[in-house]
């Protein structure tokens, strides 16, 4: 878990330094650096996908994980469940940029193999690259949106931890595909995130979530079959 935690840290010493530097900065650099973050999350999003689609040995899946996810979501309104829950502690646009920075640091390649290499061959050095670069992310992050995104902290510990006790209890059964495919689905989400950031179109992004989980379910469903 030691990944993990200096991943974590990386991300609260990131958000203090950028909620310190935002206060020394006028509205048309935290508007520059808000669409920097945009263009980001978009080229990040585009990289996923055009990376991991080609070896998706199942073409159509995130297009049903996206149709089933979104439905799931919409029914629960997670979108507006989030921006209430946010709202209580922050009248900013924190909820947009809290909920950038927790698919930015969650769904990426780094970020799912990372905690899988760890548990299986104690290789921490995806992990350790993954916490530099959330480092700058969270820094140029809350100097946008503010010192609320060291939250997205305690979800990555979650996430990661939870991926890498996974991956330690099911050691060799560990499927690459699955990885695969949760990834093309992450890139989508972060590629919205993005567009909605750029307000070039706007996604309820958190209703999407439940479409990571459907890769899972259906690679289950594939084992007992």
């Amino acid at each position: 878990m030691f990944g993990t935690l200096f991943n974590v840290a990386m991300i609260i010493i990131g958000s203090t330094l950028g909620t310190v530097f935002k206060k020394g900065l006028k509205d048309r650099y935290q508007t520059i650096l808000m669409q920097a973050m945009g263009l980001a999350a978009l080229a990040l999003g585009v990289n996923a996908i055009v990376g991991h689609l080609p070896l998706s040995n199942y073409s159509v899946l995130f297009i049903i994980s996206l149709a089933i996810g979104a439905i799931v979501g919409e029914e629960l309104d997670l979108d507006a469940r989030f921006n209430n829950l946010v709202k209580k502690f922050s009248k900013s646009n924190l909820a947009e940029g809290l909920s950038t920075a927790i698919l930015l640091f969650c769904i990426g390649t780094l970020s799912i193999l990372g905690p899988v290499e760890a548990a299986l061959h104690q290789d921490y050095s995806y992990l350790l690259a993954n916490a530099m670069l959330d480092f700058v992310t969270s820094l140029v992050l809350a100097s946008t949106f503010g010192f609320g995104i060291a939250l997205s902290a305690g979800v990555v510990f979650v996430w990661q931890g939870s991926i890498y006790l996974m991956a330690k209890a099911l050691e060799s059964t560990v499927n690459i595909d699955l990885l695969n495919e949760v990834s093309i689905v992450g890139g989508v989400l972060i590629m919205a995130s993005g567009l909605s950031i750029l307000g070039i179109k706007k996604f309820k992004t958190m209703n999407f979530l439940p479409a990571l989980l459907v890769p899972p379910v259906f690679f289950l469903i594939l084992k007992f079959i």
